[in-house]
């Protein structure tokens, strides 16, 4: 049984939906959700770019083979290609974060090979082959720890596109499946009722555009604390 609309009041400070639920609450639990899936995007794009990327950097043989498949990705727009996979494997959470993992993943890629580009040729790494280290050991011990600035830089960034990115896909039906609340999901809900209870799709979409600026704000925090040269300008 569907109840009547309540406007934004004290009791319901963002007022209901068609069916007497509190807008705020959901927004609250989908917030839970939604930076959910994006964390897990930024952890599953991460650990695979970084392998990616650092066996495309380190060892010249596999460099082309790896970047090639990168760019056959990156060749398609982000949004596009994400609602293809998640088409294709159906609606789920699960498999709404594989599909962004997998877009999102060559932008990761990409950062950590031009990372280890110019590592592996540093001296204290050409010291450590001349000591008769092996791969593994320079890999673990010199190359990594010193992708971790631009790469954290750039997961942030990851961070607030999967946001946007798990919006569209549970906008358009393809993401987390409903009861589940997620902002994508209670927007697509409300977009019936946009002229006579706006809030509906309004306290979502402004949950999503603060977050994601946050976001934004966070890695160009980190960008300007992490990467020398713009410590030099500033200085």
């Amino acid at each position: 049984m569907r109840h009547r609309f309540e406007p934004p009041s004290a009791a319901f400070p963002f007022g209901t939906d068609n069916f007497g639920r509190d807008i705020f609450s959901r927004v609250v639990y989908g917030a839970r959700i939604s930076l959910q899936i994006g964390l897990s995007v930024v952890v599953l794009s991460g650990i695979s770019g970084v392998i990616f990327g650092t066996l495309a950097g380190y060892f010249p043989r596999l460099d082309n083979v790896i970047m090639r498949v990168m760019d056959a990705l990156l060749a398609f727009p982000e949004i596009i290609l994400a609602i293809a996979i998640a088409a294709t494997l159906g609606p789920s959470t699960a498999n709404a974060i594989i599909a962004l993992a997998v877009v999102y993943t060559p932008r990761t890629a990409r950062v950590v090979r031009a990372s280890v580009l110019v590592i592996r040729q540093m001296d204290y790494v050409t010291a450590a082959i001349c000591a008769g280290a092996t791969d593994m050991r320079i890999l673990r011990r010199h190359v990594f720890p010193n992708t971790m600035a631009p790469l954290v830089v750039q997961l942030t960034f990851i961070f607030a596109y999967a946001v946007i990115a798990e919006a569209v896909l549970s906008f358009l039906g393809i993401g987390a499946v409903p009861p589940t609340p997620t902002w994508g999901n209670i927007i697509a809900e409300g977009r019936n009722y946009i002229r006579e209870a706006t809030w509906i799709s309004l306290f979502p979409g402004l949950a999503i555009g603060i977050t994601v600026l946050g976001l934004n704000l966070l890695g160009d925090g980190l960008r300007d604390v992490l990467d020398p040269r713009m410590k030099v300008r500033h200085g």
